[in-house]
């Protein structure tokens, strides 16, 4: 018996638009999967004995731009992504592949059953009627679903020469939803592994991000390994495997770097962080050096020499100058000093005048992905929590002459007051106006007040210089008081 879904209204309207106009209509693919699952479907795709010209007449608002049937319907109205565009494509049936990736031609003379024996795995070849509520499983896609496994629709062989993608595919979907690939599925992934050579760098860079992005990138890349994939992808970091690290590490940098990755994964950051956590030690094995004194590994500029090399093998994998800037960053300065009892306030700006104020803490968070990555339990010790302290310390603009509206140069044109220490006491005068009331903090009305001490004596503004900086650190101990009350250090 089908359980009942609930379907989003704008694809309802879709299927019954189709339906009303004497054309058969079903949900299939991804999202048919992930409603069996018990998940929100990330997109919407309608199959359909329609064919592309009839598709467009019957909704306001398509486009259609591909030479595959597809046409995409448009809910202007609708403000769930997902729905915005629902996907439309007629039964079709396929020729050969002879690029191992698309097919040669496409007919649409085809029926339902035709449709679903094209699809890559039994999971995906499952077609819901919404209006209905019955379901097409020639193929036991509900059964596969049941038990937890990634099988082919059919043989193995035949699905990933047709499209050598499917390959990698199968290693996502299994990373994304926690499925098994069934053995003569994973056997046939093997055999068939060497076909990645013939696919486009963008198309194996979007199934790896999908990948790093899921909840399991660990298992996925893991995997990739096993079944010879990873030398399609990014062959360096298998030179990681097996390499001993230091005491202070309990794995080799292969399981190191993996299981950092993972860390960022299971705290859901983004992107730049997780390919930031695979690849932050990717050059430990060239640089790995025994130390005569200590008789300790040592990896001495493996951090300069890891972000060329990840700057290498992003830029392979066509990722986006922006992307690969960020992430090559994040490597590059991930071994910042962070020993609080030496380190120096002037030290910390140093760090962050180099990764830049906006990525400052996404390297924080790379640093916690590194620590649970060498097996520590602790991803934020004190000493880290101290560190973020001083970070945030320095990263506040706190009340002083550098934040009025006004500068020394300004203030010596205007007064006509030759450089002196006059000049730094009226400024000093003005700040105590600010902080008594930040509205003043123009430059019209500084200037104004400027001419206005300029006619005291140096001792007067002096004494009035000294209230104000006596009130500024008031004000900086409030500020430091909560920063570090906020991270529970001293």
């Amino acid at each position: 018996m089908t359980p009942t879904f609930s379907i989003p209204p704008s694809v309802s309207r879709v299927t019954e638009t189709l339906e009303k106009a004497g054309f058969e209509a079903f949900l299939v693919g991804g999202c048919v999967r992930d409603l069996f699952l018990g998940k929100a479907p990330k997109d919407w795709d309608v199959t359909t004995n329609a064919n592309p010209d009839q598709i467009i007449n019957l909704f306001p608002k398509t486009f259609y731009e591909n030479e595959y049937g597809t046409v995409g319907v448009v809910n202007e109205d609708e403000v769930d992504e997902s729905i915005k565009i629902v996907e439309v494509t007629p039964y079709r049936t396929e020729g050969a592949y002879t690029d191992n990736r698309r097919p040669d031609f496409v007919s649409f003379n085809a029926t339902l059953a035709d449709d679903l024996q094209r699809r890559d795995f039994t999971i995906n070849a499952i077609a819901l009627s919404v209006s209905k509520n019955e379901v097409e499983d020639p193929f036991m896609g509900r059964v596969a679903i049941q038990k937890g496994v990634i099988e082919t629709v059919g043989n193995p062989k035949a699905r990933f020469e047709e499209d050598a993608l499917r390959i990698l595919r199968a290693i996502r979907i299994q990373a994304e939803i926690g499925f098994e690939i069934e053995p003569e599925t994973k056997k046939g992934i093997e055999d068939a592994s060497f076909l990645l050579t013939k696919i486009a760098r963008e198309r194996i860079r979007d199934e790896f991000v999908r990948m790093i992005m899921s909840r399991e990138p660990m298992k996925a890349i893991n995997l990739c390994h096993e079944l010879g994939l990873l030398k399609y992808i990014a062959p360096e970091l298998e030179d990681a495997i097996g390499v001993e690290q230091n005491q202070a590490h309990v794995f080799d940098v292969w399981t190191h770097l993996l299981k950092s990755l993972q860390h960022a994964a299971d705290r859901e950051w983004p992107l730049h962080i997780r390919l930031a956590a695979l690849f932050h030690d990717i050059s430990k094995p060239e640089t790995r050096r025994k130390s005569k004194e200590s008789g300790e590994w040592t990896f001495y500029g493996h951090e300069v020499l890891g972000a060329r090399k990840t700057k290498t093998i992003l830029e392979n994998l066509k990722f986006s100058k922006e992307i690969i800037s960020t992430v090559v960053k994040l490597v590059r300065w991930h071994m910042f000093f962070s020993d609080t009892e030496q380190i120096t306030l002037s030290a910390v700006r140093r760090m962050i005048a180099n990764v830049g104020k906006d990525l400052v803490w996404d390297l924080m968070n790379l640093r916690m992905c590194d620590r649970i990555g060498t097996g520590r339990p602790k991803e934020d010790p004190y000493r880290l929590r101290k560190y973020k302290s001083m970070i945030e310390e320095v990263m506040h603009d706190p009340v002083s002459v550098g934040m009025l509206a006004i500068d020394g140069g300004e203030l010596m044109k205007e007064t006509h007051i030759p450089a002196s220490p006059k000049i730094g006491y009226i400024l000093h005068a003005l700040l105590e106006e600010t902080l008594e009331n930040p509205a003043f903090n123009t430059k019209e009305i500084l200037l104004k007040k400027a001419k206005e001490l300029a006619i005291f004596s140096e001792e007067e503004l002096k004494k009035r210089g000294e209230s104000g900086k006596e009130k500024q650190e008031i004000e900086e101990g409030k500020i430091l008081k909560k920063i570090r009350g906020k991270y529970k250090v001293q």
